[in-house]
């Protein structure tokens, strides 16, 4: 629709029943008015009209399931009483940049019970003394006052709401592919097998080495009991060199005898 210096809608010309949101920024309306926007834009919930030379909301259809409509930069100056009638349901209103002048014109939006939000940024109103009191005086239904309540809190953008969502979303999906908890805990059963087995190879060697060692030690008590029994063996001969040199003499004394 930017593409184009006229809008002007026709109800034959598409099925507006299922349209929830509509966008007509940057278009020219037509001598300052609405036309071709009916009432078979019944499920709209979105409009925006920002910039479309607008000076009065007459023609404006009933729009029972309508809760934003902006319609910034547009010369509206009045009539707002409108709004109230066939768009009741409104919760947030964008008129900044309009022609909007007095409390006396924005008195009418009392009657919009369900509004949280208003913008009148640069618009004359907001050169008045006390006007953010005022404002919130007179209209004691909203929470935010171009983009901040009583408290100076900012509003909530509602596309960071939606990427939080969003952020969420990635978190449930990340956490279904990393699978279910089972396949983690038999990899670790697989790693602990691994790891038993490891421990296993480890006693085997610390057997063989310690067997090894035993093997060593045997053959070095053989080596000391073989030289033992070699000092017992010369041991008996000597003894059996002194009976041999002992027996002469025995002999010799029993011939003396």
């Amino acid at each position: 629709c930017g593409f184009f210096m006229l809008i002007k809608l026709t109800s034959d010309s598409l099925s507006y029943s299922k349209v929830t949101e509509l966008v007509l920024d940057n278009c020219r309306s037509s001598n300052g008015e609405i036309e071709g926007l009916n009432d078979s834009f019944k499920e709209l919930e979105f409009l925006s009209m920002a910039n479309v030379e607008l000076t009065s909301l007459a023609k404006l259809p009933t729009l029972s399931k309508l809760r934003k409509l902006e319609l910034s930069d547009n010369i509206i100056s009045g009539g707002l009483e409108v709004l109230a009638e066939r768009c009741p349901n409104l919760t947030y209103l964008n008129l900044s940049g309009n022609k909007i002048k007095d409390l006396g014109t924005v008195e009418a939006l009392q009657n919009l019970k369900n509004l949280k939000s208003l913008d009148l940024f640069n618009c004359e109103i907001t050169n008045l003394e006390d006007y953010r009191d005022s404002i919130f005086e007179l209209l004691q239904q909203i929470t935010y006052l171009d983009g901040f309540d009583q408290e100076d809190n900012e509003a909530p953008d509602s596309e960071d709401d939606d990427d939080e969502e969003g952020d969420e979303d990635d978190d449930d999906e990340d956490e279904d592919e990393a699978g279910p908890p089972g396949e983690y805990e038999e990899e670790d059963d697989e790693d602990d097998g691994g790891s038993d087995l490891g421990e296993g190879e480890e006693e085997e060697e610390v057997g063989l080495s310690y067997l090894m060692k035993e093997e060593i030690q045997d053959e070095d008590d053989d080596d000391d009991y073989v030289e033992e029994g070699g000092d017992e063996e010369e041991e008996a001969e000597g003894i059996r060199g002194e009976k041999r040199k002992r027996d002469p003499e025995d002999e010799g004394e029993e011939e003396d005898d």
